[in-house]
Order: structure tokens, then C-alpha cells, then sequence
């Protein structure tokens, strides 16, 4: 349970606004046409019969104004779970606010109370505002790993 009173678990009422989140985030990374998500695939993600994604949110005055999306990885050299970040977007007005890191502490918690190795994420290499706020929080870059990825005519052919 996180200690940040601002941080919570997020309900099935939540789906909406984190949906407006999320392409606010789509929009801030300057893809917002990339972002196709609708408020019934969160909901079975998140919700559904086997939830394997999770969400932590953040409000203010009772209004959700971020999110952090999370699900599990596995790390084969360490032998246990991890926790990766999807998405961590706190609006605008918000920021500075420490709502940011109380998302982020809310994750490490997670790592912790469950023996969860790692929490790893991924951020643009032109997003140095957000480098530089994981780095004070003692994150380290894996500037020796590239990422990457097959989406859709590449990965239907590969997977044909």
C-alpha cells in the first residue's frame, strides 16, 4: 500500500481520465497519432478476468491528474520478478509537485514488499527533463542495451 496519500490503486471509475492520460503522454512524446488505446482494452487489462497490467494513480483535490501503467517482467540472471514501467504521466500543472517521485515510490514499495529485483522503464533520448529527474532519484541508464521492437506488418509476417 502506498504511503503517499496523493498515490492509490486504480478503480474501474479511473478508466477514462487514465485514458486522457495516457494520450497526453502520446501527445507530450509527439506520437499522438501511435496512440490507439480504448477505454474497454484498459478496462480488461486492467480489470478483466487476467489483469496482467497494473496502474497506480495520483490525484489532487480528489482529481486523478497521473498515472503510472506497470506490469510484470521476469529476470532470468536474477531468477524473480521485476516491475516494468509502461507509462508514468503526471499533467503539466502537476509537475514539481512531487507527484512524479510519490508514483515512482509507490512502485519501488511494490518491488520491495513482493522481493521484485528490479523496476525498469524506458524514456526518449530527447526527454532530458524526465533523464534527469530519474537519475536524482539514483536510476541508472542501460545505455549499452538497444531496444527493440516488431509491430505490424513485420510482425505478422514473422508471425505467419
Amino acid at each position: 500500500m502506498p504511503t503517499d496519500e496523493r498515490i492509490r490503486r486504480a478503480r474501474p471509475d479511473d478508466i477514462p481520465t487514465i485514458v486522457d492520460l495516457v494520450y497526453a503522454l502520446a501527445d507530450y512524446e509527439r506520437a499522438p497519432d501511435a496512440c490507439r488505446l480504448t477505454a474497454e482494452q484498459l478496462r480488461t487489462a486492467l480489470f478483466g478476468p487476467a489483469p496482467a497490467v497494473f496502474c497506480h494513480v495520483a490525484e489532487h483535490d480528489g482529481e486523478v491528474v497521473g498515472c503510472a501503467l506497470w506490469f510484470l517482467n521476469f529476470s532470468t540472471w536474477r531468477g524473480v520478478h521485476g516491475i516494468y514501467l509502461e507509462d508514468l504521466f503526471v499533467r503539466p500543472a502537476h509537475r514539481g509537485s512531487g507527484l512524479g517521485k510519490a508514483l515512482l515510490t509507490a512502485l519501488a514499495q511494490e518491488c520491495v514488499q513482493h522481493g521484485y529485483e528490479r523496476l525498469e522503464w524506458s524514456v526518449l533520448d530527447w526527454n532530458t527533463p524526465a533523464i534527469d529527474f530519474y537519475q536524482s532519484l539514483g536510476a541508472n541508464p542501460q545505455a549499452e542495451w538497444t531496444t527493440f521492437r516488431l509491430t505490424d506488418a513485420a510482425l505478422a509476417e514473422l508471425g505467419a
